[in-house]
């Protein structure tokens, strides 16, 4: 249920097709992209092996600068300069050379602790991820709020009003609830309607929109009943279809200096630009943590940045999205750590408040639960 340690392969770019480099050639172009991402500085071969140790003559680094530049992982801004990574080049790097990364103990025991003095609420959760998120990597940070990959059915009400006017309201899982008004052919008593709405509650306990329909189908429904069935089918299934709901962000103070970066979170903000992000990206389908770099190749208006987000949740009932948005240039170990611990968290919350129905003085003390598991599972898996 907690996912609480990570192959160092769940860390997943754009899937292309990478030339062979030489062990030598991958220290060197791992060193580069280090250095530059710490000092914003073109590095040279004299830096590698004088500053660095690196024991290779400089000769043999600048063959492999040349050699690196033309399979497009290294560029040279001008003759006299140094060496930078391009895209490509921070692909491989964050394909094949990062290394497994932990945040330190006393980070992550900081942030479980703020995870522990928060309530158990959706809302207080969300913005603190995002606050989180944003402090720990000094990027741009946005969460969504968790929503049913198939909304369930949990109870129903018909309520009769005036005439033939009747409130229906459907309760679902998470507790979310749907309200709608119908006009029925003609009147009925309160009773009828009551004894409805238990029979269809007895048929369709924790269902799905396409469950539902095919039960209906099968069982003796009279027209009130059928009618009813087919209106909580249609209400699930466009819960089930709607566009991202709420996205928590914070951080945006801390890439003012980057004009490529504040337009994209401003694009993202609009969500369509996020809504496309994720449905393309591996990450929609919880298969670990997702780096975007420079858009990808997809995605014009992320070309000067970098994206690195992960599902969060249940994949297959309840799950949101976290990522941080940053230049290109980003501590990508310390960066990718902070997301896969906070969504490690922010799963085993939705599991708590959304997967088990739990009531309020049970989810208190799931909380604890949830931390003091991911306490534990760092004993053994995180520390070094």
């Amino acid at each position: 249920m907690l996912r609480t340690s990570h192959p160092v392969d769940d860390c997943i770019v754009d899937e292309i097709e990478f030339q062979t480099l030489t062990e030598r050639q991958e220290r060197v172009l791992a060193m580069v992209v280090r250095h530059y991402i710490e000092t914003g500085r073109p590095v040279g071969s004299k830096t590698l092996v004088g500053d660095f140790g690196l024991d290779y003559s400089s000769a043999t680094v600048r063959n492999d600068f040349v050699a690196l530049g033309e399979m497009g992982y290294l560029a040279q801004l001008h003759t006299s300069a140094g060496r930078i990574p391009t895209e490509r080049g921070y692909r491989y790097f964050v394909q094949k050379l990062l290394g497994e990364f932990h945040l330190p103990l006393h980070e992550r025991q900081m942030i479980r602790h703020q995870f522990h003095q928060a309530r158990l609420e959706l809302d207080q959760w969300m913005r603190l991820s995002a606050a989180i998120l944003a402090r720990t990597s000094g990027s741009a940070s946005f969460v969504t709020a968790p929503q049913a990959r198939a909304n369930r059915f949990k109870h129903m009400q018909l309520i009769a009003t005036q005439g033939r006017l009747v409130l229906m309201v459907i309760v679902l899982f998470g507790g979310e609830v749907k309200q709608q008004m119908l006009t029925l052919a003609e009147p009925l008593p309160q009773v009828r309607l009551s004894a409805a709405a238990e029979r269809l509650n007895a048929l369709f306990p924790e269902m799905d929109s396409d469950e539902i329909a095919a039960r209906a189908s099968g069982s003796f429904l009279d027209t009130l009943e059928s009618e009813i069935a087919r209106l909580v089918v249609d209400a699930l299934h466009r819960a089930d279809h709607r566009p991202i709901s709420d996205i928590y962000r914070d951080g945006l103070v801390n890439i003012l200096d980057d004009e490529g970066t504040r337009h994209a979170v401003r694009l993202l903000e609009e969500r369509t630009l996020l809504a496309s992000v994720l449905s393309e990206t591996k990450a929609q389908r919880g298969d670990g943590v997702q780096v975007v770099i420079g858009g990808d190749g997809r995605w014009e208006e992320l070309r000067d940045c970098t994206m690195i987000l992960s599902r969060y949740g249940v994949t297959e009932s309840f799950s949101g999205t976290l990522a941080v948005v940053g230049p290109t240039r980003m501590p990508y170990d310390r960066n990718v750590a902070a997301v896969r611990y906070v969504a490690d968290l922010m799963s085993g919350f939705v599991y708590e408040y959304f997967v088990q129905d739990l009531n309020p003085v049970a989810r208190h003390d799931a909380r604890g639960n949830i931390l003091d598991q991911i306490e534990v599972d760092e004993s053994d898996n995180y520390q070094r």
